[in-house]
């Protein structure tokens, strides 16, 4: 099977392009853009502290390069570490980079409401997405599950006042706190299948299902601090 484009965890995760950008607007005297990018690709935990910095965040901020000198993966990447507040172990450094890497795919919309991105077929409810695993074969299954989990999360920390108004003014059954149990357990359904352990997702899954409303939490700060403001 071959990876699924929202199994991207390779290191670092970012082109040529994003981390030039990163090193262009990191002050570091003597440092030529060009060598620190190579620098990155020789030790990547440098990396982190680009990411962290005040600079850059700057620069994303500024509206003369947001979005048009750098992906969207990137862009996420940074934004999402300020929404989320403390000091980061590996493993939530690991899941930024996968969430990040899952927003740039949904900025898309086409590929939001599919499992895959070269199906026909969408889906817009979970409970659809429900069914389908469960006539799924192991393979398809665990792509189903992921998807469940990612698009729980990302409806979940986006979309909190649309769920709101659907429920309050009409009507639908349908609570944040059902789409955040539907996230968690689907996490940790997809890090238990074997395709987990063969993506390398089955820890980053884990950590999204254990502590889900800190993710979610971060996505909507993020949103509404610093993507609407």
């Amino acid at each position: 099977m071959q990876a699924p484009d929202f199994a991207q965890l390779g290191y670092p995760p970012f082109d040529a392009r994003d981390l030039k950008f990163l090193f262009e607007h990191f002050p570091v005297a003597g440092i030529d853009p060009d060598q620190a990018v190579q620098a990155v690709h020789e030790r990547p935990t440098t990396l982190e502290s680009l990411l962290e910095s005040d600079y850059v965040f700057a620069a994303l901020r500024d509206q003369t390069t947001l979005w048009l000198e750098v992906s969207p993966r990137l862009f996420f990447d940074v934004l999402l570490r300020r929404a989320l507040p403390g000091r980061r172990q590996a493993l939530e450094r690991q899941t930024i980079h996968y969430l990040a890497n899952l927003l740039a795919l949904f900025t898309r919309t086409e590929r939001l409401y599919r499992v895959q991105p070269d199906e026909e077929r969408r889906f817009f409810y979970l409970v659809d997405l429900v069914q389908e695993a469960a006539r799924a074969d192991a393979e398809r299954g665990f792509v189903v599950y992921s998807h469940i989990g990612n698009y729980a999360l990302f409806l979940a920390g986006l979309c909190r006042d649309w769920i709101d108004e659907r429920h309050r003014y009409k009507h639908r059954p349908v609570t944040l706190e059902y789409y955040c149990k539907m996230g968690q357990s689907y996490y940790f359904t997809a890090s238990q299948h074997r395709m987990a352990d063969r993506l390398g997702l089955r820890e980053v899954f884990r950590e999204l299902a254990s502590r889900f409303h800190y993710y979610r939490d971060g996505l909507e700060r993020m949103n509404t601090e610093f993507i609407r403001h």
